[in-house]
C-alpha cells in the first residue's frame, strides 16, 4: 500500500490542516476493519441526509450516538448474554463496534431512531444567514452620479 507524507503540506500552509487530516484518514483506512456494521448514507433533500446502520441484535441501551469535534461517533457494546448457549451456526454478529463519520461544516445531527434493527440518524446542513449567497441591487448610473455630485451653488 502507498503511504503519503503530508509533512510538507503542514509546514508550508496555514489553515489547511483539515484537508490534510481528511486525506490522511482516507488513505489510512483499513477496509477489513470498516465493513461492520453495514450502513447507507442517503441524500433526502438539498440540505438533509440520513445515515442508516444495520444494528440487528442491539437494543437502545446498547447503542450510543455522540457528536464530538465535527465527528459523528456511533458505537455499540452488548453485554455477553451467550454464556451457557451452544450455537450450531452463529451468523448474527453482535460484537462491539465504533463507526465514525466526519461531518462537514454546518452539518448538525437532528435526531436518531432505532426501529426494526436499523439505526437511522438524521442530519441537516444549517448554513448561517451571513454565509448564504445574497443578491445585491444594482443602481442605475443616474442615481449613482447624483449621489456623489455636490451642487456648486450650495458650496459657494
Amino acid at each position: 500500500m502507498r503511504t503519503f507524507d503530508f509533512a510538507p503540506l503542514y509546514r508550508s500552509s496555514v489553515g489547511f490542516d483539515q484537508i490534510a487530516n481528511m486525506m490522511d484518514r482516507v488513505l489510512s483506512n483499513d477496509g477489513a476493519t470498516q465493513s461492520y456494521p453495514p450502513y447507507n448514507i442517503e441524500k433526502l433533500d438539498d440540505d438533509a441526509y440520513r445515515i442508516s446502520i444495520a444494528v440487528a441484535g442491539f437494543s437502545d441501551s446498547d447503542l450510543s450516538v455522540e457528536v464530538r469535534d465535527k465527528a459523528l461517533i456511533v458505537s455499540a457494546n452488548k453485554a455477553d448474554e451467550d454464556e451457557g448457549k451452544t450455537y450450531l451456526h452463529r451468523g448474527i454478529a453482535t460484537r462491539a463496534f465504533e463507526r465514525r463519520f466526519h461531518l462537514a461544516d454546518h452539518v448538525q445531527v437532528i435526531g436518531a431512531a432505532h426501529t426494526d434493527g436499523m439505526l437511522h440518524i438524521e442530519l441537516e446542513r444549517q448554513v448561517p444567514e451571513a454565509l448564504k449567497p445574497r443578491t445585491i441591487q444594482i443602481a442605475s448610473d443616474a442615481a449613482a452620479t447624483h449621489k456623489d455630485v455636490v451642487d456648486a451653488k450650495s458650496v459657494n
